[in-house]
């Protein structure tokens, strides 16, 4: 009897062809017959535990924890018991304590503790202080160099006005002995010999300022 050429091709490959292996075995999986065993004893309450055949499945699985971190919960608040630390912006923790009667009582001690300062008047100054320049600053309107007042011009004037304005120290020195002397109106000493009231280059501009806020 003769065989088609299709058949015997096909004969051929399966006898030549490597037996294929099982895709279940030697990665954990049960012959059906086993499965059904341990099911069976599972029913019964005589549960079987079967060892992994992998090397790789017998090593225990990590747990959750340390592949991903957990969540924490949000740290509970700083109690107000530690000394020094008031809590008396807290609702809960007056209100816990403290009462309507308490508060009245509070408040009324603290009236008590009240101290109020009576003002005194301001202390007269010793002696002889001398003119104000500050004050006759402020009383004048005229600017530097605009004579108000008749003066003499003397011979030697310039010189004299230069001699006696070097034994002040200061500009505000020589208008207090200006004004002690009779200035504006007389200047005895030739301290204002252009007659604007301001003696040795003093400028009352300053004290204007301050007070108009300038």
């Amino acid at each position: 009897m003769r065989m088609p050429l299709p058949v015997l091709a096909v004969l051929a490959l399966a006898a030549c062809s490597p037996e294929v292996p099982d895709s279940a075995a030697g990665v954990g999986f049960d012959s059906y017959d086993s499965y059904s065993a341990r099911r069976e004893a599972a029913l019964q309450g005589e549960m079987t535990v079967r060892p992994p055949a992998d090397p790789v499945q017998a090593a225990p699985e990590a747990p959750l924890s340390a592949i991903a971190p957990q969540a924490t919960a949000p740290a509970a608040p700083a109690t107000t018991g530690a000394p020094g630390i008031s809590d008396e912006q807290s609702f809960e923790a007056v209100t816990a304590r403290e009462t309507i009667e308490s508060d009245r009582e509070r408040l009324e001690a603290q009236r008590q503790q009240y101290v109020v300062v009576e003002p005194e008047p301001l202390p007269a100054r010793p002696g002889k202080t001398g003119p104000n320049i500050v004050a006759y600053a402020l009383s004048t309107t005229n600017a530097v160099g605009e004579q108000r007042y008749r003066r003499v011009t003397l011979l030697g004037g310039e010189s004299r006005f230069q001699r006696n304005c070097a034994r002040y120290a200061s500009s505000d020195l020589a208008q207090q002995a200006f004004l002690d002397a009779g200035g504006p109106e007389r200047d005895r000493m030739g301290l204002d010999p252009d007659g604007d009231g301001f003696a040795c280059y003093w400028d009352p501009r300053p004290f204007r300022q301050a007070v108009n806020g300038g």
